[in-house]
């Protein structure tokens, strides 16, 4: 294949331009590209599976704005509910009938839950939960898992101290050390680390938190087998079990991980594709538990763009496209054929690679280990994915700018787009390994 270098010019001034205005120039860390070669990329717009930057250049995309858009960009039935909600006002900060609307449409299809509240990020529906689920018990620490990411939250900005079972240690400044000691921090898949940890603080801890579907440091797949037994563990210890499936959620199946599995958690957390592309999280559970949330009750939550029209009209008119009759059904055999294709090749060519894969998440790892644990990534694979990133881009795909995310196949990717994809990207891997 020809392999033509792409111009960044347009982006490097732009990103120049923005180093005034923000810091580092960007607006969320990752998109600084620090983890691969040169400069931001700047787009100027999307339509179905493709993106097109400033510079003229177009990809195909498996980013899909981090998992939001499931439909690909631009998607003809979110664009008009879009236009047709902004011509009545963007926001009233008081109900409207769009978000008893969406949130109709969401119960009524989800056996897991029976009450939610819209907020306007995936972090802020983890942080509600967490508030809930302290109020709800009425004790104060949290158990979380090396390798899961739950936002930008204080308590949740941690990772494991020294020693297997520890206290959370803060990943940022900024964040009191008083705050990051009511988190625990376990290793993934390991019982022993939480049966003991719950015979010794049990009586203190309010909630363990998950993501069922580890994707935002690597795709580190659980055994079903250990996400029933946290199930098991928070039910023989009074505590409640919360699913962050702000990636996860309406990605594997309109009920989630949760759904997936067939395993009930007491709260879950969404984000990403519930929003359609607008910014809308929420967190969900029971009659019971979300009762405790004001005015009901007594746990505090409020927001003042929380379930604007425009938000609710753009996830009602994403989700009612995943109802259709064998939507994931579709998307899922799409995606293993995509990863079969590269695996196949890669397997052929004695590359060190698998590519684990869920519903339309995939994770490209440059490891022959069955990864399900954020200690069994190697650091310097991401030398290689560095190399990947930049091969492919000059082949017109693209991927998010660091080998610990994951990648995304929306329907709008045809079978035709998918084939020259995995060609494209298994041509991208020859210079990887040095085997073209």
């Amino acid at each position: 294949m020809t392999d033509t270098r792409i111009s960044r010019a347009r982006s490097a001034e732009l990103f120049e331009e923005a180093k005034q205005y923000f810091p580092g120039g960007v607006n969320s860390p990752v998109r600084a590209f620090k983890s691969v070669v040169g400069p931001p990329i700047f787009f100027k717009k999307g339509n179905g599976c493709r993106v097109t930057d400033e510079d003229g250049n177009t990809f195909t995309d498996f980013c899909c704005s981090w998992g939001p858009l499931i439909l690909g960009h631009n998607n003809a039935h979110i664009r008009e509910a879009v236009i047709e909600a902004a011509e009545n006002g963007l926001s009233f900060g008081a109900p409207t009938k769009r978000g008893n609307a969406l949130a109709k449409l969401i119960l009524d299809n989800n056996r897991f839950i029976e009450k939610l509240r819209f907020v306007s990020s995936g972090t802020e529906a983890v942080m509600s939960a967490i508030r809930l689920a302290r109020g709800v018990t009425g004790k104060n620490k949290i158990i979380k898992f090396e390798g899961c990411y739950h936002g930008h939250l204080d308590a949740l900005l941690v990772k494991a101290g020294s020693g297997l079972v520890t206290f959370g240690v803060s990943t940022s400044a900024g964040i009191p050390e008083a705050f990051a000691k009511e988190t625990i921090v376990l290793p993934l898949d390991d019982r022993e680390a939480l049966e003991r940890t719950l015979q010794e603080q049990s009586n203190d801890i309010a909630c363990i938190i998950i993501e069922p579907i580890p994707a935002n440091n690597g795709l580190l797949l659980q055994q079903p087998g250990f996400l029933k037994f946290l199930k098991q563990k928070c039910q023989e210890y009074n505590i409640l079990l919360i699913f962050d499936e702000v990636i996860s959620g309406f990605r594997v199946g309109f009920e989630g991980a949760a759904g997936y599995y067939d395993i009930q958690p007491d709260i879950i957390t969404y984000g990403k594709i519930i929003g359609g592309g607008m910014p809308v999280g929420a967190y969900a559970a029971s009659h019971a538990i979300m009762n405790h949330i004001a005015p009901v009750g007594n746990v505090y939550q409020a927001g003042t763009l929380s379930a604007n029209p425009v938000a609710m009209a753009a996830g009602r008119a994403a989700l009612e496209q995943l109802l259709e009759p064998g939507f994931y059904e579709k998307l899922e055999a799409k995606t293993h054929h995509f990863v079969q294709q590269m695996q196949e090749y890669c397997d052929y060519k004695g590359y060190e690679v698998t590519i684990p894969h869920i519903g339309s998440i995939f994770w490209i790892a440059f490891s022959k280990e069955k990864i399900i644990r954020a200690d069994q990534i190697d650091p310097t694979s991401m030398e290689k994915f560095k190399i990947l990133h930049f091969e492919c881009l000059q082949r017109g795909i693209y991927f998010g700018p660091s080998g610990y995310e994951v990648g995304f196949v929306s329907s709008a990717h045809s079978e035709t787009d998918l084939v020259n994809a995995a060609e494209r990207i298994c041509d991208a891997m020859d210079v990887v390994f040095g085997g073209g």
